[in-house]
């Protein structure tokens, strides 16, 4: 049985009948309401009370029904915020399980919406570009396109598939390859020595040879110029090279997604990436790839990248 609270034209109404002695009974009957309820009300306005003085002290009590609102133990709020300022999300500090949390991912979320923790340090939300964007940059004329990837290999399951993209520096007079693993979404960045075609052609070339041969089986790159020698690179490293459709990041949304979290620590667009060594390029994805992801069961992508590779590749790859 549902229970309602007693209106304020129901308590005016017993206020009235209180005032000419009609029975609990008779007005519990005429309200249909229960008996004990009226009675209350009766001994509340036998003290000398009206129906406004119950009426606000219903309110004052209301105060205290209900949840109460979390508050998490100094101990834990100082974690969340170290967390925080370690680029991990709410779900992946409570999914971690690395130290317990007093709440759910979604009461977290709600003390960041309270302003308890700077919810401006959360990773960034929000499309770049609007619905219906078509891109209008250059375009390879010749490709081997994305579609025909299914019928060679299954991505689902299959450990060694690459997306690939570049990220400018200032004044676009520098570069950074990015690399990123799909199944263990592991994070590559390589400083080529240029922009142009050749140039990412000899830093890929280069790269693969410190690698295991055919430990990567494919590399999903975007329509830039940059990759027109993609034919050389595929041929003398065997591996496939596939294209995504012009103005489709979705079809590399993993790659794309990565190279957000690269700018912001540490490889901006103001950045003359020809000043920076190779070294630092590479500590910012290796920090990312300490990051614990809620879609890798809470796991770092360095984690499951080297869980995926057998003893031999790994000391070779070492």
């Amino acid at each position: 049985m549902t229970c309602t609270h007693l209106t304020t034209h129901e308590l005016v109404l017993i206020e009235s009948y209180a005032k000419i002695n009609q029975s609990v009974a008779w007005t519990a009957q005429l309200l249909k309401r229960s008996r004990q309820t009226i009675h209350k009300v009766y001994l509340f306005l036998k003290k000398g009370s009206t129906a406004l003085d119950y009426y606000r002290q219903y309110k004052e009590n209301k105060k205290n029904c209900g949840r109460h609102l979390t508050r998490l133990p100094e101990s834990q709020k100082k974690y969340v915020q170290k967390m925080v300022a370690q680029e991990r999300t709410p779900d992946v500090i409570v999914g971690r399980e690395d130290h317990p949390i007093a709440c759910s991912v979604r009461t977290l979320y709600r003390l960041f919406d309270r302003e308890i923790f700077n919810r401006s340090e959360l990773p960034m939300k929000g499309k770049r570009k609007p619905n219906g964007h078509q891109e209008k940059r250059g375009k390879q004329a010749f490709r081997r396109s994305i579609h025909e990837r299914d019928n060679d290999h299954h991505f689902s399951q299959e450990f060694g598939h690459l997306e690939g993209d570049t990220i400018v520096g200032h004044k676009h007079k520098s570069a950074v390859i990015t690399l990123v693993e799909r199944l263990s979404k592991v994070i590559i960045t390589l400083k080529p020595v240029g922009r142009k075609a050749l140039d990412i052609e000899n830093r890929l070339n280069k790269w693969f040879e410190s690698v295991p041969k055919n430990l990567f089986k494919s590399i999903t790159f975007d329509c830039g110029k940059e990759f027109s020698n993609w034919k050389q690179i595929s041929n003398q490293n065997d591996i496939d090279i596939y294209f995504a459709d012009p103005g489709t990041p979705s079809q590399r949304g993993l790659n794309e997604n990565s190279n957000g979290p690269l700018r912001r620590d540490g490889l901006p667009k103001e950045m003359d990436f020809n000043k920076v060594d190779e070294s630092f390029i590479q500590a910012v994805a290796t920090k990312r790839n300490h990051i614990p992801r809620k879609s890798l069961n809470y796991r770092t992508p360095i984690e499951v990248f080297l869980s995926d590779i057998d003893d031999q590749e790994l000391s070779n790859l070492i």
